[in-house]
């Protein structure tokens, strides 16, 4: 009888049954939009560069080679830009969640002296920068010209990201937990280091990969501070096989140029995968945080 019941309340009606359709098909349409033109871009890395220009790769890879991938690991700067870019990563990450962590929590604190003060600190850069000029002055200034550290230091602190946690810590820190916590003797570092950050993973898993994929794909300040070839990222080594490539199309003739141009288009799609893999693979690891991520702010009921 009980089962009976449970059955009469699960089964749905018409209606429902038609905007479950519409909205799963819908979702799926979004689905097959988004992911298409990546997998597009796998396949005509390894399909004849011929069938890809007049347009008869559409779902399945024709003529497969692996001609522009060959060429690309056998640039050995290729494998010092991964090596630049990971370390700039991966440092720069960690220094951008220790600034605008610390300073996204101490913001959200009720009693927080100068707090107006401080936020208006913050808030202004995000509106208003000093130029391109006086900041090459500044690290110039700094001796941080062509060093490892330009890419880690000198934008380190992000207003947004302060923004964004400052709201998770408001809405899910009460005071409180504070207040218990001093009760047991618990002081302000104490409190942030054992209490604050265990709970507070989907705003730093958020925020980190924010970064990670900002520094991965971070080019204008390597054009703009960095001079030697040992120093460059990824996406910088990648632009100049790119237009070394294209480069070497356009000077030849003949057979040797159909071949340099087709070599190209190869390595062009082969560029985007080799760029994009390490860190679409980082995502699926931090996918459940960043479902909790996207609603810090959202109202709650």
């Amino acid at each position: 009888m009980k089962e009976n019941i449970v059955k009469n309340k699960i089964k749905k009606s018409k209606e429902d049954k038609i905007f479950d359709f519409i909205i799963y098909s819908v979702a799926t349409l979004l689905i097959l939009i988004t992911l298409y033109p990546m997998y597009f871009i796998v396949i005509a890395s390894i399909s004849n560069p011929t069938d890809v220009s007049s347009g008869n790769i559409i779902f399945w890879p024709k003529g497969i080679n692996f001609r522009g991938y060959e060429q690309l690991l056998n640039y050995n700067q290729l494998w010092v830009g991964y090596k630049n870019t990971i370390i700039y990563a991966v440092l720069g990450t960690c220094m951008n969640l220790i600034a605008n962590i610390s300073a996204s929590y101490a913001l959200s604190r009720k009693n927080l002296v100068g707090k107006k003060l401080i936020t208006f600190f913050y808030l202004v850069p995000m509106f208003f920068g000093g130029g391109l000029i006086p900041t090459y002055l500044i690290i110039k200034n700094c001796n941080m010209l062509d060093t490892r550290w330009v890419m880690i230091l000198p934008f380190s602190v992000i207003t947004y990201y302060i923004i964004v946690g400052r709201t998770f810590f408001a809405n899910n820190i009460p005071d409180d937990l504070w207040e218990a916590a001093q009760i047991d003797g618990c002081g302000n570092m104490t409190f942030f280091f054992k209490i604050v950050l265990p709970l507070s993973k989907a705003v730093i898993a958020v925020i980190a990969l924010w970064s990670a994929v900002g520094h991965w794909n971070s080019y204008f300040n390597a054009l703009i501070y960095l001079r030697s070839d040992a120093l460059q990222p990824l996406q910088i080594v990648l632009r100049n096989i790119l237009i070394s490539n294209q480069t070497m199309s356009t000077m030849m003739t003949g057979t040797a140029a159909t071949e340099a141009r087709q070599a190209a288009e190869l390595i062009k799609y082969g560029v985007i995968v080799v760029s994009s893999a390490p860190i679409m693979c980082m995502y699926p690891f931090v996918q459940k945080y960043f479902n909790q991520g996207v609603m810090i702010g959202a109202v709650k009921g």
